[in-house]
């Protein structure tokens, strides 16, 4: 609310909860702004935030979906008022119903919206949210208020995490592991990579998790060289590498793993070489993520390091290095990603990129290298917490 120009009005929609098709959904997830500002989890819900209220009960205010008969038989109890009071921290709760009354009131002190539009460098929305339906509609009712943009003010809020979120972020990673280890016994020739992907979701949820952070990547063989293969449904064979990208989530927090083991318990000599540089890689990238570091200026010294390790390896000579286009140095041919991520609510999560790094950031670091024409690619992950010391 301090970063919000004087006499403005921000507002924030839960997700919808989208159809399949017939009469199936997909499972709520609910709106990461709305959830990092007020910790509710439920469909319906609105927040309203306006800082010059004449009235101080309204400066933040909370609507949320009434319990019914109807609901309480078929989907169970929803919030109470008090319930909402309690997770959000927010004394004045109404019921969903008095929404447009209240609201309607409130523009009439108010001179500007500040609506929640995502502005996320990665987002490819392709689907009309709730919250841009409600941006529509709110313009064509109030034509005379200026318009302003929440999404700045979050980028830079979301991205440093407070100590009780790099604490769920934390439970996530070790729920990870967990899983990682389940697999480490279960993986060897013949097993499917969608029976792995099974056994790190029975480890998830059984550790009060509800599942994957994101879509999990188990790519064996040449499939580890595809990015974002999530297909799973190949059979692992000796001599091949296996590829995992998996994080569980905890309390709607992501963590992101990336590790890459031998299908035979053994990585054949150049697979080793392969998996070593990407390691020292990982290493020395970790220890440039440091408050002040740029993100351009970070990339490009990880693009040194690599290129150093991959003309050791042989992949590239110091001609490729010599005659190289800057916009795509000749070590993007083997390791064609970006080294790091942001990391939070989202997996790829909010962070303003033209800012300096500061404690209390969380970044991933992943490098890696990929070889088609051998039929297999490494890539190793964690997940690092800026520090003002080490």
């Amino acid at each position: 609310m301090s970063y919000m120009k004087s006499n403005s009005l921000a507002i924030f929609n839960s997700n919808d909860i989208y159809p399949i098709g017939a009469d199936s959904t997909f499972p709520f997830q609910q709106h990461r702004d709305i959830f990092y500002l007020s910790g509710i989890d439920q469909e319906e819900s609105i927040l309203i935030l306006f800082p010059n209220a004449i009235n101080k009960n309204h400066r933040e205010i909370l609507f949320i979906k009434k319990t019914n008969k109807n609901l309480m038989i078929w989907e169970g109890e929803k919030l109470n008022k008090k319930q909402a009071q309690d997770l959000s921290g927010i004394s004045s709760i109404y019921w969903l119903n008095k929404f447009e009354d209240i609201f309607k009131s409130l523009c009439s002190e108010c001179e500007t919206f500040y609506f929640n539009t995502n502005e996320h460098y990665r987002q490819n929305v392709e689907t009309q949210t709730r919250e841009d339906r409600f941006i529509i509609d709110c313009k064509k009712k109030f034509p005379a208020h200026k318009s302003e943009k929440s999404n700045p003010i979050l980028q830079k809020l979301r991205s440093i995490k407070s100590n009780e979120e790099i604490s769920q972020i934390q439970t996530a990673c070790d729920i990870t592991e967990k899983g990682f280890r389940r697999i480490l016994n279960y993986v060897k020739p013949g097993v499917w990579e969608y029976e792995i992907e099974a056994e790190f979701s029975h480890e998830f949820i059984k550790n009060k998790s509800k599942g994957f952070a994101y879509s999990p990547i188990i790519a064996s063989g040449k499939n580890s060289n595809v990015l974002h293969y999530i297909q799973n449904n190949k059979q692992c064979k000796k001599g091949d590498v296996l590829l995992l990208d998996v994080g569980a989530e905890y309390g709607n927090y992501s963590s992101d793993m990336t590790r890459t083991i031998p299908v035979s318990g053994r990585f054949s000599d150049f697979q080793k070489k392969i998996y070593s540089s990407v390691l020292k890689v990982k290493n020395e990238a970790t220890k440039l993520l440091v408050p002040g570091a740029k993100w351009k200026e970070y990339h490009k010294e990880v693009g040194e390091i690599m290129t150093s390790e991959l003309i050791k390896l042989k992949l590239i000579d110091k001609i490729d290095v010599k005659n190289q286009n800057p916009e795509k140095p000749a070590y993007k041919k083997y390791f064609m990603h970006g080294t790091s991520h942001h990391l939070g609510l989202d997996t790829h999560d909010y962070g303003l990129l033209d800012m300096p790094m500061e404690s209390n950031m969380v970044f991933t670091v992943e490098p890696g290298i990929y070889i088609p024409e051998k039929n297999f690619g490494i890539r190793l992950e964690d997940d690092v917490v800026i520090q003002k010391k080490r």
